[in-house]
């Protein structure tokens, strides 16, 4: 019995090209949140600066990068649109 193969079977990949590309951008908010949490230390090692305690670095970057892990997971998980 022969069976009829999908494109989809053909290509090998188990994701399709739109699941990369928001796997992707996925990434890139990840990496702009490590990169918000960058930065607030004292130009004197023996002297604390308050910078580290920033909103940005605090909160702003933690959700961001969150939020981006969250993405990922619904990269990976969305099914590819059927072209007719």
């Amino acid at each position: 019995m022969v069976t009829k193969k999908t494109k989809k079977e053909e290509s090998g990949f188990a994701l399709g090209r739109e699941n990369y590309r928001l796997m992707a951008i996925g990434f890139g908010i990840i990496v702009i949140g490590f990169l918000l949490m960058l930065g607030g230390r004292s130009e004197d090692p023996n002297e604390f600066s308050d910078a580290i305690f920033s909103f940005r670095r605090i909160t702003l970057a933690p959700l961001l990068v969150l939020a981006g892990f969250v993405f990922e997971i619904w990269a990976i998980m969305k099914r590819p649109r059927d072209k007719k």
